[in-house]
């Protein structure tokens, strides 16, 4: 499991409360005094939440408490809703070589691009993907589209075609969705 990481920034008094604490919160409890020590130890860290009372701290993954005094069950509250927040985002995003994939709004992007997709169009990319071989239009009927087997339709082609021209249409890219006789695969490579 990997370990939660409360950051004190510049809050002395509730450093050391919380510090007592830290074993029955199960978290990981730092204090950071200074901005640059701040970005150098978030760079390190996965899960992590900075808590502050700076208000024009500008960092992901920061709250800013304000109001006191504070009842301390709320505050454990907050933070565990925080933490299921930051661990819900993280693992909704899915990278497939420059490309990330948010399941959560159900883009893909590069760059300062996206693009929206619908959730079949997800769901074939994270299959092709996940298989790293050509995989044939009997199994993407069956296993993405949800389609019978006995129905002869061109319903996969056509899905593909859309796919692959609308990720060329955003971002110029030819080779993503390789079709090849054996059937379709995602282009593993980076660019």
């Amino acid at each position: 499991m990997n370990i939660q990481n409360l950051i004190i920034y510049k809050f002395d008094v509730l450093y050391h409360i919380l510090k007592e604490l830290e074993e029955d919160l199960n978290l990981k409890i730092l204090q950071i005094k200074n901005d640059k020590i701040l970005n150098v130890e978030i760079k390190n860290l996965d899960h992590y939440l900075i808590l502050t009372k700076k208000k024009d701290l500008n960092l992901k993954n920061s709250i800013f408490l304000e109001g006191f005094p504070l009842k301390i069950n709320k505050l454990i509250e907050k933070l565990n809703i925080e933490f299921l927040k930051i661990k819900f985002n993280q693992q909704s995003k899915i990278h497939i070589n420059n490309y990330t994939i948010d399941l959560n709004s159900r883009k893909i992007s590069f760059k300062n691009l996206e693009l929206k997709l619908t959730e079949k169009e997800i769901n074939t990319i994270l299959y092709l993907s996940k298989k790293k071989q050509p995989i044939n239009i009997k199994e993407l009927e069956k296993v993405v589209l949800k389609y019978q087997l006995e129905i002869e339709t061109h319903t996969v082609e056509t899905h593909i075609y859309r796919l692959r021209k609308k990720i060329f249409n955003t971002f110029r890219d030819q080779n993503f969705l390789i079709s090849r006789k054996e059937g379709y695969l995602i282009n593993l490579t980076k660019s």
